[in-house]
């Protein structure tokens, strides 16, 4: 039971209150570039979500029995990195083939999770708190869901910016920045949540 409350409690903190996007700031780049659209957002979230998981549970048993085993842990980034790049080209080649027109659609940005640092920071996270290889799964599927979690609701923002009038000197790119910073202070509020969750 203590494992089960344990692994809510990752999961919940991963969505809501440590959120990559809105929380820690990283993978800005396609959260501004994608969400102009709700099914590109989704998509990308999806995508994500699938990247973060499949990079845990490649990374996780090579930096345990691989780099800690041979003093290689220096090497960290580099590999992980590797992966990384390769799970995106897995899934590019994937959505090509099954999905074009989500493919067609993400155009750009499919080839940017390569570069997204959330997906490296997840990774990278889950060695440094130490996490066991369930953990870790949990953490990096909290991770994604909350990056799919913030791509939706501002893909909903910036839908309602589009319909707004608003100064010529705010529009495009100074209004989405003004409405990601509200949207961040927003999911300030559930800090609390977790730490009383089975209180």
């Amino acid at each position: 039971m203590d494992t089960f409350k344990s692994l809510i409690i990752i999961l919940m903190s991963s969505v809501l209150v440590n959120n990559y996007v809105l929380n820690r700031f990283l993978g800005i780049c396609p959260f501004l570039g994608v969400s102009k659209k709700l099914n590109q957002a989704v998509g990308m979230g999806f995508s994500v979500i699938f990247v973060m998981v499949v990079a845990t549970a490649v990374t996780w048993p090579i930096q345990h029995f691989l780099l800690d085993s041979y003093g290689l842990g220096y090497m960290q980034t580099i590999v992980f990195i590797l992966v990384i790049a390769a799970l995106v080209q897995f899934i590019e080649m994937a959505l090509k083939k099954f999905i074009p027109s989500l493919h067609k659609s993400l155009g750009v940005y499919l080839p940017l999770i390569t570069t997204n640092c959330a997906v490296l920071g997840v990774t990278i996270e889950n060695i440094d708190e130490s996490f066991t290889f369930v953990e870790s799964i949990v953490n990096s599927l909290g991770c994604g869901l909350g990056f799919l979690l913030a791509m939706v609701l501002f893909s909903g923002v910036r839908s309602k910016i589009d319909d707004s009038e608003i100064p010529e000197s705010f529009k495009g790119l100074p209004a989405t920045l003004i409405a990601a910073s509200f949207v961040s202070m927003a999911f300030l509020g559930f800090a609390g949540i977790v730490d009383n969750l089975f209180a």
